[in-house]
Protein backbone atom coordinates (compact mmCIF):
# COMPACT_ATOMS: atom_id res chain seq x y z
CA UNK A 1 0.00 0.00 0.00
CA UNK A 2 1.36 3.95 -0.73
CA UNK A 3 2.31 6.20 2.01
CA UNK A 4 0.72 8.43 0.21
CA UNK A 5 -2.47 7.21 -1.16
CA UNK A 6 -4.95 6.80 1.99
CA UNK A 7 -6.92 3.18 2.29
CA UNK A 8 -10.55 5.20 2.04
CA UNK A 9 -9.31 6.52 -1.94
CA UNK A 10 -7.97 3.11 -2.86
CA UNK A 11 -8.68 2.09 -6.74
CA UNK A 12 -11.23 5.01 -6.86
CA UNK A 13 -10.54 6.59 -10.30
CA UNK A 14 -10.71 3.73 -12.98
CA UNK A 15 -8.75 4.74 -16.24
CA UNK A 16 -11.15 5.61 -18.98
CA UNK A 17 -8.86 6.94 -21.22
CA UNK A 18 -9.96 5.80 -24.61
CA UNK A 19 -13.35 7.10 -24.11
CA UNK A 20 -14.27 10.83 -24.43
CA UNK A 21 -13.34 13.59 -24.05
CA UNK A 22 -9.78 12.40 -23.76
CA UNK A 23 -10.26 9.59 -26.79
CA UNK A 24 -6.66 8.29 -26.26
CA UNK A 25 -5.71 5.96 -28.74
CA UNK A 26 -5.75 1.93 -27.47
CA UNK A 27 -1.45 2.22 -27.81
CA UNK A 28 -1.33 5.38 -25.96
CA UNK A 29 -3.55 4.01 -23.56
CA UNK A 30 -2.03 1.19 -22.42
CA UNK A 31 1.62 2.79 -22.72
CA UNK A 32 -0.31 5.46 -19.74
CA UNK A 33 -2.05 3.01 -17.99
CA UNK A 34 1.04 1.14 -16.97
CA UNK A 35 3.18 4.14 -16.26
CA UNK A 36 0.19 4.78 -13.54
CA UNK A 37 -0.22 1.19 -12.14
CA UNK A 38 4.13 1.84 -11.78
CA UNK A 39 3.68 5.22 -10.21
CA UNK A 40 3.79 6.64 -6.95
CA UNK A 41 0.11 6.88 -6.89
CA UNK A 42 -0.72 3.71 -8.29
CA UNK A 43 -3.31 3.05 -5.37
CA UNK A 44 -5.19 5.68 -6.51
CA UNK A 45 -5.76 3.79 -10.24
CA UNK A 46 -8.29 1.18 -10.95
CA UNK A 47 -7.77 -1.18 -14.25
CA UNK A 48 -8.13 0.35 -17.96
CA UNK A 49 -11.72 0.52 -18.99
CA UNK A 50 -11.97 -1.02 -22.64
CA UNK A 51 -14.66 -0.95 -24.77
CA UNK A 52 -16.36 -4.80 -25.32
CA UNK A 53 -16.05 -3.75 -29.98
CA UNK A 54 -12.15 -3.51 -29.36
CA UNK A 55 -12.11 -6.79 -27.97
CA UNK A 56 -13.80 -8.38 -30.26
CA UNK A 57 -12.45 -6.41 -33.49
CA UNK A 58 -9.18 -7.45 -32.66
CA UNK A 59 -7.99 -4.15 -31.90
CA UNK A 60 -6.84 -4.56 -27.99
CA UNK A 61 -5.06 -7.83 -28.70
CA UNK A 62 -3.23 -5.64 -31.76
CA UNK A 63 -2.46 -2.83 -29.41
CA UNK A 64 -0.82 -5.33 -26.87
CA UNK A 65 1.23 -6.96 -29.91
CA UNK A 66 -0.40 -10.09 -30.39
CA UNK A 67 -2.48 -11.62 -33.20
CA UNK A 68 -6.02 -10.07 -33.74
CA UNK A 69 -8.57 -12.77 -32.63
CA UNK A 70 -6.01 -14.85 -29.62
CA UNK A 71 -8.10 -15.62 -27.02
CA UNK A 72 -7.66 -16.67 -23.82
CA UNK A 73 -10.75 -18.14 -23.09
CA UNK A 74 -13.09 -17.44 -20.04
CA UNK A 75 -12.54 -14.14 -18.08
CA UNK A 76 -11.55 -14.49 -14.31
CA UNK A 77 -11.67 -12.10 -11.24
CA UNK A 78 -8.59 -9.82 -10.31
CA UNK A 79 -7.98 -8.67 -7.37
CA UNK A 80 -7.98 -5.03 -6.96
CA UNK A 81 -4.94 -2.91 -7.78
CA UNK A 82 -3.41 -6.28 -9.43
CA UNK A 83 -2.41 -5.93 -12.67
CA UNK A 84 0.03 -8.89 -12.20
CA UNK A 85 -3.11 -10.98 -12.72
CA UNK A 86 -3.40 -12.19 -16.24
CA UNK A 87 -0.06 -11.28 -17.73
CA UNK A 88 -0.19 -7.88 -16.56
CA UNK A 89 -3.08 -6.42 -17.87
CA UNK A 90 -6.58 -6.05 -15.69
CA UNK A 91 -9.43 -4.02 -17.59
CA UNK A 92 -13.02 -3.63 -17.35
CA UNK A 93 -15.44 -4.33 -19.72
CA UNK A 94 -17.44 -1.28 -21.03
CA UNK A 95 -20.47 -3.52 -22.89
CA UNK A 96 -20.86 -0.64 -25.73
CA UNK A 97 -22.18 -3.79 -28.02
CA UNK A 98 -25.04 -3.59 -25.27
CA UNK A 99 -25.55 -7.13 -23.37
CA UNK A 100 -26.28 -9.62 -25.97
CA UNK A 101 -22.71 -8.59 -27.10
CA UNK A 102 -20.93 -9.21 -23.80
CA UNK A 103 -20.29 -13.51 -23.84
CA UNK A 104 -18.38 -12.59 -27.31
CA UNK A 105 -16.14 -9.80 -25.82
CA UNK A 106 -15.39 -12.29 -22.86
CA UNK A 107 -14.54 -15.04 -25.29
CA UNK A 108 -12.58 -12.82 -27.03
CA UNK A 109 -10.09 -11.59 -23.88
CA UNK A 110 -6.80 -11.61 -25.35
CA UNK A 111 -4.69 -14.20 -23.86
CA UNK A 112 -3.26 -12.75 -20.54
CA UNK A 113 -5.64 -9.99 -20.17
CA UNK A 114 -7.96 -10.32 -17.39
CA UNK A 115 -11.63 -8.89 -17.33
CA UNK A 116 -11.74 -7.64 -13.29
CA UNK A 117 -15.49 -6.43 -14.25
CA UNK A 118 -18.25 -5.84 -16.56
CA UNK A 119 -20.05 -2.76 -17.37
CA UNK A 120 -22.82 -2.05 -19.05
CA UNK A 121 -25.92 0.38 -19.73
CA UNK A 122 -29.12 -2.37 -19.32
CA UNK A 123 -31.68 0.27 -20.64
CA UNK A 124 -31.81 3.40 -22.03
CA UNK A 125 -33.76 6.90 -20.71
CA UNK A 126 -37.47 6.37 -20.28
CA UNK A 127 -36.78 2.53 -21.02
CA UNK A 128 -38.18 -0.23 -18.70
CA UNK A 129 -34.57 -1.39 -17.11
CA UNK A 130 -36.16 -4.85 -16.03
CA UNK A 131 -35.48 -6.67 -19.50
CA UNK A 132 -31.82 -5.97 -19.87
CA UNK A 133 -31.26 -6.25 -16.39
CA UNK A 134 -33.08 -9.82 -16.18
CA UNK A 135 -30.58 -10.89 -19.11
CA UNK A 136 -27.52 -9.07 -17.44
CA UNK A 137 -27.68 -11.23 -13.85
CA UNK A 138 -28.43 -14.10 -15.99
CA UNK A 139 -24.94 -13.89 -17.62
CA UNK A 140 -23.48 -12.86 -14.53
CA UNK A 141 -24.64 -15.94 -12.71
CA UNK A 142 -22.00 -18.11 -15.64
CA UNK A 143 -19.50 -15.81 -15.59
CA UNK A 144 -16.71 -17.02 -13.17
CA UNK A 145 -17.40 -14.73 -10.30
CA UNK A 146 -16.59 -11.25 -12.59
CA UNK A 147 -17.75 -8.17 -11.45
CA UNK A 148 -20.96 -7.03 -12.84
CA UNK A 149 -22.34 -3.38 -12.88
CA UNK A 150 -25.39 -2.74 -14.82
CA UNK A 151 -25.82 0.85 -15.44
CA UNK A 152 -29.65 1.94 -14.71
CA UNK A 153 -30.99 5.40 -16.11
CA UNK A 154 -32.46 7.48 -13.50
CA UNK A 155 -35.93 7.37 -14.70
CA UNK A 156 -38.86 5.09 -15.11
CA UNK A 157 -38.33 1.70 -13.20
CA UNK A 158 -35.16 2.21 -11.09
CA UNK A 159 -36.82 1.13 -7.72
CA UNK A 160 -37.69 -2.14 -9.24
CA UNK A 161 -34.41 -2.04 -10.86
CA UNK A 162 -32.44 -1.58 -7.25
CA UNK A 163 -34.74 -4.36 -5.77
CA UNK A 164 -34.04 -6.63 -8.50
CA UNK A 165 -30.20 -6.33 -8.32
CA UNK A 166 -30.02 -6.06 -4.70
CA UNK A 167 -31.84 -9.31 -4.38
CA UNK A 168 -29.66 -11.14 -6.60
CA UNK A 169 -26.33 -9.33 -4.74
CA UNK A 170 -28.08 -10.94 -1.66
CA UNK A 171 -28.38 -14.52 -3.78
CA UNK A 172 -24.72 -14.71 -4.49
CA UNK A 173 -24.53 -12.83 -7.80
CA UNK A 174 -21.37 -10.77 -8.48
CA UNK A 175 -23.27 -7.80 -9.27
CA UNK A 176 -23.77 -3.88 -8.42
CA UNK A 177 -25.61 -0.81 -9.70
CA UNK A 178 -23.84 2.23 -11.64
CA UNK A 179 -25.37 5.71 -12.70
CA UNK A 180 -24.78 8.19 -14.99
CA UNK A 181 -23.83 11.42 -13.26
CA UNK A 182 -23.31 13.68 -16.36
CA UNK A 183 -23.11 14.07 -20.04
CA UNK A 184 -23.78 15.95 -23.47
CA UNK A 185 -27.13 17.27 -22.36
CA UNK A 186 -28.52 19.06 -18.90
CA UNK A 187 -30.86 16.24 -18.52
CA UNK A 188 -28.10 13.71 -17.95
CA UNK A 189 -26.79 15.73 -14.49
CA UNK A 190 -28.98 14.29 -11.49
CA UNK A 191 -29.43 17.57 -9.50
CA UNK A 192 -27.94 16.91 -6.07
CA UNK A 193 -31.40 15.76 -4.54
CA UNK A 194 -31.85 12.94 -6.95
CA UNK A 195 -28.32 11.87 -6.70
CA UNK A 196 -28.81 11.88 -3.13
CA UNK A 197 -31.85 9.73 -3.20
CA UNK A 198 -30.26 7.20 -5.39
CA UNK A 199 -27.00 7.14 -2.99
CA UNK A 200 -29.44 6.52 -0.06
CA UNK A 201 -31.48 4.01 -1.86
CA UNK A 202 -28.04 1.48 -2.30
CA UNK A 203 -27.13 2.04 1.30
CA UNK A 204 -30.65 1.07 2.13
CA UNK A 205 -30.43 -1.95 0.10
CA UNK A 206 -26.85 -2.61 1.06
CA UNK A 207 -25.88 -2.34 -2.57
CA UNK A 208 -22.56 -1.25 -4.01
CA UNK A 209 -22.67 1.25 -7.28
CA UNK A 210 -20.20 3.07 -9.56
CA UNK A 211 -20.99 6.43 -11.24
CA UNK A 212 -19.67 7.50 -14.62
CA UNK A 213 -19.46 11.04 -17.09
CA UNK A 214 -19.31 14.36 -15.52
CA UNK A 215 -17.01 14.01 -12.16
CA UNK A 216 -13.99 15.96 -13.35
CA UNK A 217 -12.76 17.38 -10.23
CA UNK A 218 -13.17 17.59 -6.43
CA UNK A 219 -15.45 20.08 -5.75
CA UNK A 220 -18.83 20.64 -7.52
CA UNK A 221 -18.33 23.57 -9.88
CA UNK A 222 -19.89 24.94 -13.39
CA UNK A 223 -18.36 24.64 -16.66
CA UNK A 224 -17.67 27.80 -18.15
CA UNK A 225 -17.53 26.57 -21.60
CA UNK A 226 -20.67 24.42 -21.52
CA UNK A 227 -22.33 26.10 -18.62
CA UNK A 228 -23.33 22.90 -17.12
CA UNK A 229 -22.80 22.40 -13.37
CA UNK A 230 -20.71 19.57 -12.49
CA UNK A 231 -21.16 17.19 -9.59
CA UNK A 232 -17.70 16.93 -7.23
CA UNK A 233 -16.11 13.62 -6.68
CA UNK A 234 -14.92 14.66 -3.66
CA UNK A 235 -18.73 15.74 -2.72
CA UNK A 236 -19.78 12.19 -3.72
CA UNK A 237 -17.04 10.68 -1.30
CA UNK A 238 -18.16 13.17 1.53
CA UNK A 239 -22.11 12.45 0.78
CA UNK A 240 -21.53 8.29 0.73
CA UNK A 241 -19.44 8.85 3.88
CA UNK A 242 -22.73 10.79 5.19
CA UNK A 243 -24.97 8.50 4.05
CA UNK A 244 -23.18 5.21 5.59
CA UNK A 245 -23.33 7.10 9.14
CA UNK A 246 -27.82 7.45 8.59
CA UNK A 247 -27.93 10.61 6.51
CA UNK A 248 -31.18 11.52 5.19
CA UNK A 249 -31.48 12.03 1.77
CA UNK A 250 -31.58 16.44 2.78
CA UNK A 251 -28.21 15.96 4.81
CA UNK A 252 -26.51 14.41 1.45
CA UNK A 253 -28.10 16.15 -1.01
CA UNK A 254 -26.34 19.35 1.02
CA UNK A 255 -23.08 17.74 0.90
CA UNK A 256 -23.48 16.95 -2.60
CA UNK A 257 -24.49 20.76 -3.45
CA UNK A 258 -21.59 22.39 -1.18
CA UNK A 259 -19.00 24.23 -3.16
CA UNK A 260 -16.76 24.88 -0.14
CA UNK A 261 -14.25 22.17 -0.13
CA UNK A 262 -13.27 22.32 3.56
CA UNK A 263 -16.12 20.23 5.41
CA UNK A 264 -15.61 17.82 2.19
CA UNK A 265 -11.88 17.30 3.02
CA UNK A 266 -12.48 17.31 6.83
CA UNK A 267 -14.86 14.54 6.43
CA UNK A 268 -12.38 12.44 4.42
CA UNK A 269 -9.72 13.18 6.19
CA UNK A 270 -11.44 11.62 9.19
CA UNK A 271 -12.21 8.11 7.48
CA UNK A 272 -8.73 8.42 5.96
CA UNK A 273 -7.86 4.97 6.95
CA UNK A 274 -11.36 3.06 6.14
CA UNK A 275 -12.81 0.94 3.68
CA UNK A 276 -15.29 3.30 1.13
CA UNK A 277 -18.51 2.59 1.90
CA UNK A 278 -20.49 1.70 -1.00
CA UNK A 279 -19.46 3.97 -3.51
CA UNK A 280 -16.72 1.24 -5.95
CA UNK A 281 -15.47 4.36 -7.67
CA UNK A 282 -15.52 6.22 -11.06
CA UNK A 283 -13.92 6.55 -14.49
CA UNK A 284 -12.37 9.46 -15.53
CA UNK A 285 -10.39 9.80 -18.84
CA UNK A 286 -7.62 11.94 -17.34
CA UNK A 287 -6.10 10.10 -14.01
CA UNK A 288 -4.29 13.45 -13.66
CA UNK A 289 -7.43 15.79 -13.17
CA UNK A 290 -8.18 14.03 -10.00
CA UNK A 291 -4.87 13.31 -8.78
CA UNK A 292 -3.84 16.85 -8.91
CA UNK A 293 -7.08 17.90 -7.12
CA UNK A 294 -6.51 15.49 -4.46
CA UNK A 295 -2.94 16.88 -4.28
CA UNK A 296 -3.84 20.73 -3.60
CA UNK A 297 -6.74 19.43 -1.21
CA UNK A 298 -4.44 17.90 1.21
CA UNK A 299 -5.70 13.92 1.01
CA UNK A 300 -3.03 12.33 -1.08
CA UNK A 301 0.46 13.43 -0.01
CA UNK A 302 1.97 13.75 -3.59
CA UNK A 303 4.93 14.90 -5.58
CA UNK A 304 7.43 12.01 -4.63
CA UNK A 305 8.47 9.37 -3.00
CA UNK A 306 11.63 8.35 -0.82
CA UNK A 307 13.21 6.34 -3.82
CA UNK A 308 12.04 8.56 -7.48
CA UNK A 309 10.17 11.75 -8.18
CA UNK A 310 7.63 11.35 -10.87
CA UNK A 311 5.66 13.72 -12.54
CA UNK A 312 1.93 13.14 -11.79
CA UNK A 313 0.60 13.56 -15.62
CA UNK A 314 3.02 10.46 -17.29
CA UNK A 315 4.16 8.28 -14.36
CA UNK A 316 8.07 9.38 -15.95
CA UNK A 317 10.67 9.92 -13.56
CA UNK A 318 11.99 13.29 -13.57
CA UNK A 319 15.19 13.36 -12.14
CA UNK A 320 16.45 10.27 -13.26
CA UNK A 321 16.72 7.74 -10.18
CA UNK A 322 16.84 7.64 -6.73
CA UNK A 323 17.00 10.96 -4.06
CA UNK A 324 20.35 10.75 -2.25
Amino acid sequence: MSTHVPHLLAGLVDDAAVFPPGSATLPDALAAHRRHRDSWYAELVGPLLVPASAIVSGALAGALGGPAGAAGGPAGPAAPGDDSAGGGLAVGLIGDTGVDGLPAALAALPAGVTARQVEVAVAKRGEDPLPGLTALLGLAGRSGGVAFYAELPLTFGLTGALDAVAAARADGAPVAAKFRTGGLAAELFPTPVELAAVICACRDRELPFKLTAGLHHAVRHRDPETGFTHHGFGNVLAATLAAADGAEVDEVAAVLAATDPVPLVERARAARAADRPLWVGYGSCSITEPLTDLIRLGLVNGGHDVHARQDVSTGQDVDGGRDA
